[in-house]
């Protein structure tokens, strides 16, 4: 399939009014703080993105980020800007034509930013050891609805879990169902193309994600997706899709459980986009200044990352109360929300 989606981003698509789903196309409304980084992207760099959420978390600031299918560099380009001159964007994709695009505008970038902090790689993200990338040097790696497109996830997955840094974080935006595809959609070169037919069943991703030793994926948010081009529709049936944004954290003492060790945070307010209250996943919104009661793996989670100079931590792990409340393993993505048609904000 990689040769199906080679032609599909490199030939077929011109721009995203290309697209003939909304599965591949970010419907997310553009925080405030973000569009006036994003109207500095080159025009022709931002008309060929693709993506499918927004891959900006928080404190960026000097940290190295590598972008996993990059394409034509609008998140590379946005993501330089949140790293800074201290901080350095790594783009790797496997399409010569997006590539070109992304390269031809380095000069433009670093002439809009004042710095030169990128670089772009060609390779097959299912072969990142092959690359120029040195093992447990990234802080933060990010992808925009491309792990579906691989041809081997799990490859996929090992390949960020060896290049992130002890406590380093995968931020990623993806397509996921809630059933096991048939091979007739999984092979159907449209739906693989547009980001369907390659998704992954969510259980079967949560697997393959532990199996990679993220033993605690973070669900961030979701919507669902609808496909309004009846043939299309026809072929999915009944399966339902999902675009959805999680977090993976490099920590090797996360346990397979939410488990209760009597803890506590309190966030200190200090991120500049979240002054009030920190939305860390779908279940974790934290209100700056108020006690917040966490598993092991949320304290741990915090503790041992970027984000732990902006808490204040209670309690430590010489205790044990059993499960954390509210633990369950239903489907987690919202039921009574589609998103129809090709158009979307950012596109």
């Amino acid at each position: 399939m990689q040769d199906v989606v080679q032609a599909y981003y490199g030939k077929e698509l011109q721009s995203t009014a290309d697209l003939k789903t909304s599965a591949c196309c970010d419907a997310d409304a553009v925080p405030d703080w973000l569009k006036p980084l994003l109207a500095r992207v080159h025009l022709e760099v931002s008309s060929r993105y693709y993506g499918c959420g927004l891959v900006c978390p928080p404190l960026l600031e000097g940290c190295r980020v590598l972008d996993l299918g990059s394409g034509s560099g609008r998140d590379v380009y946005l993501l330089s800007q949140l790293v800074g001159a201290s901080g350095e964007v790594v783009g790797v994709d496997m399409t010569p034509e997006q590539l070109a695009v992304a390269r031809e505008y380095l000069p433009f970038h670093a002439e809009q930013f004042g710095y030169a902090n990128v670089r772009f790689l060609e390779g097959q993200i299912e072969r990142l050891e092959e690359l120029d990338l040195e093992p447990g040097s990234f802080d933060v790696i990010v992808s925009n609805c491309v792990l579906n497109l691989s041809t081997d996830k799990p490859a996929v997955l090992r390949g960020i879990q060896r290049l992130l840094k002890p406590g380093g974080e995968f931020y990623f935006s993806d397509v996921y169902v809630d059933r096991r595809l048939p091979e007739a959609v999984q092979s159907h070169p449209v739906l693989y193309g547009e980001c369907l037919g390659g998704a992954l069943y969510w259980n079967d991703f949560l697997r393959m994600a532990r199996a990679a030793a993220f033993t605690d994926p973070r669900l961030v948010s979701d919507r669902p997706l609808e496909i309004t081009e009846p043939q299309l529709a026809a072929l999915v049936g009944e399966a339902r899709f999902y675009s959805a944004t999680y977090r993976l954290f490099n920590i090797l003492e996360l346990e397979d459980a939410c488990e209760d060790h009597g803890q506590a945070v309190i966030y200190r307010g200090s991120i500049d986009q979240a002054p009030t209250r920190l939305v860390f996943d779908k279940h974790h919104n934290i209100e700056a200044g108020k006690v917040f009661p966490v598993c092991g793996n949320t304290y741990r989670m915090l503790h041992q990352t970027r984000f732990a100079p902006h808490f204040q931590f209670i309690g430590d792990f010489e205790r044990h109360y059993g499960l954390f409340e509210g633990c369950g393993s239903a489907i987690p993505f919202d039921q009574d929300r589609v998103v129809s048609g090709a158009a979307a904000s950012c596109c």
